[in-house]
């Protein structure tokens, strides 16, 4: 009997039916994990480690305090609590927390800036979401 193959069951025994948000993939780069390449899925990634590359997400990234990407981040939404060297797009959100340092371009219709995140590049905020797919060139420092 795994821990994860046993459906969830209310008090008469019925299976419960799964929230959408159960049914999005889930991956983790755990803090003792380095990832050298382009990472992309349609799920949604929490990096408490470090991403040398292209972050591709189709759902949410939740960069960790203390976790490190070093390359340019395309997802739905990004909530930051860590440090990303490289352009931000985020199709609806972006939510740097107090932890949160960025140094690149950050492209999303709407912003969240918790005091004492830091960003050394350009916000440009597209309510309609129309101004292309791809963030504006930002240089990167190893």
């Amino acid at each position: 009997m795994g821990l994860f193959s046993n459906p969830a069951r209310d008090e008469q025994g019925n299976e419960l039916k799964r929230r959408r948000s159960d049914q999005i993939p889930f991956s983790i780069i755990a803090s003792d994990m380095t990832v050298i390449g382009d990472l992309e899925t349609e799920g949604v990634v929490r990096v408490e480690g470090r991403v040398k590359g292209t972050v591709r997400v189709g759902a949410q990234v939740l960069v960790a305090a203390g976790a490190v990407i070093e390359g340019d981040l395309h997802t739905q939404e990004a909530v930051i609590a860590g440090q990303v060297s490289g352009g931000i797009h985020a199709r609806e959100r972006v939510e740097l927390q107090a932890t949160a340092v960025v140094s690149g371009d950050i492209l999303t219709p709407r912003i969240a800036i918790v005091e004492g995140a830091r960003v050394t590049g350009e916000v440009k905020m597209d309510p309609t979401g129309t101004q292309g797919t791809t963030p504006p060139a930002t240089s990167h420092r190893s």
